[in-house]
């Protein structure tokens, strides 16, 4: 699957997730806009930024095509969008699966640097539902006791892995392991110890 694909799909998922949350905020259609472009393309814009290449929305126009599309379509249908078991958890797990890997994988190409390709991959993931949660004035989902970040963790340390043995399709394994983690996470409760 190439990474235009990759990043297309992931700009959908969180701009679907941050439409949901405005939804449930009761905004406007304006808000609904706001709040799923923050998730969509918020975290690779802090990406391209920082990597210094230019920004992905910039270049390409459709990104925000398809954000403010996915906006309007889930303005006119979100009280059906709503009726599935806790949607906008389960969307921002696709999303947060999606991006840490495109992440990784376009920082990779730019910098050959592991490291840095896999701190990316979480910023890439984890900073535009950051900027969602706080423009919406809810506590971000990265700070919350479920597993969040590790999840993205996982999916860029197992791309990095995969990538580094040549096995093919790379990239699905990888975003099935993190959204098998933020799953789980979700599912059964998971979370980090708290400080005592």
């Amino acid at each position: 699957m190439t990474l235009l694909v990759l990043d297309y799909l992931g700009v959908l998922v969180f701009a679907m997730s941050g439409a949901l949350l405005a939804s449930r905020k009761h905004m406007d259609v304006f808000g609904f806009a706001v709040l799923a472009m923050l998730p969509a393309i918020g975290g690779g814009t802090l990406r391209d930024l920082i990597l210094d290449v230019p920004v992905f929305w910039v270049v390409d126009t459709g990104y925000l095509y398809l954000t403010l599309g996915a906006a309007l379509l889930t303005y006119f249908s979100y009280q059906h969008m709503e009726r599935f078991t806790r949607p906008l958890a389960w969307l921002d797990a696709v999303g947060l699966a999606v991006f840490c890997v495109a992440g990784t994988a376009k920082t990779l190409a730019v910098t050959h640097s592991l490291t840095v390709a896999a701190m990316m991959g979480v910023v890439t993931a984890v900073a535009g539902g950051i900027l969602r949660d706080t423009v919406a004035n809810e506590v971000p989902l990265v700070l919350r006791q479920e597993v969040y970040a590790i999840a993205a963790f996982a999916g860029a340390l197992s791309y990095l892995g995969l990538v580094a043995l040549a096995v093919p399709g790379a990239n699905w394994i990888a975003i099935l392991t993190a959204l098998t983690v933020r799953g789980l996470g979700i599912a059964r409760g998971w979370s980090l110890p708290q400080a005592r």
